[in-house]
């Protein structure tokens, strides 16, 4: 199969189309952003990173707080309103209908209606270029209780998240497999003959 070389760009996919929600209870924000992603799992630590030129990078700067909230399917129209309009002029948790609710760790707000949401504080702002990215530590994961299981276990396959690829959103679906499903055999014939 013949290949092309491009030039470098921001060609990875699918992204998180994740509704970043900052700024406070009383005068909410909520704004798209697709570059976003886990650092570290000890400490937990994750980044976001904004165009300087955004509203609601002013609003993560001065207060070093903000809330990822995962999109589902049925939120994709939302993160496609909130990543077209600016904070500056419209009220997009009004606009939409959407309900910001208190955060336990953060000033911040959640964002009601997302299934799981990461409370972050700001511990570092690298200017990397076009975007500045926030890197913070994850305070606290609030789950929705639909997506536990009779034990506990978080099962995020039943929150119907979506993803976003180079202009366009799509729904995930189909499970191919769980961490380690491709040697799970190997290592039960490995453990009979031990």
């Amino acid at each position: 199969m013949a290949k092309e070389v491009w030039k470098g760009g921001a060609m990875l996919a699918p992204v998180p189309p994740a509704l970043v929600s900052c700024g406070t209870l009383q005068a909410p924000n909520l704004f798209t952003v697709a570059w976003t992603g886990i650092l570290s799992t000890q400490p937990p630590r994750t980044y976001i990173s904004v165009r300087p030129q955004r509203y609601s990078y002013r609003l993560i700067r001065e207060s070093g707080e903000f809330v990822i909230n995962l999109c589902t399917a049925s939120l994709a129209r939302a993160a496609d309103f909130c990543g077209m309009y600016t904070g500056a002029k419209v009220r997009k948790f009004a606009r939409l209908g959407l309900h910001p609710t208190p955060s336990s760790a953060v000033s911040a707000p959640s964002l009601g209606e997302s299934p799981l949401s990461l409370e972050c504080r700001v511990f570092d702002i690298r200017e990397l270029g076009s975007h500045h990215m926030f890197l913070a530590d994850i305070l606290a994961v609030t789950v929705e209780d639909t997506l536990l299981d009779a034990h506990g276990k978080l099962r995020l396959d039943r929150a119907g998240l979506c993803a976003y690829a180079h202009g366009e959103y799509f729904a995930l679906g189909k499970r191919l497999g769980s961490f380690g499903f491709s040697v799970a055999r190997k290592r039960q014939g490995r453990q009979g003959t031990r």
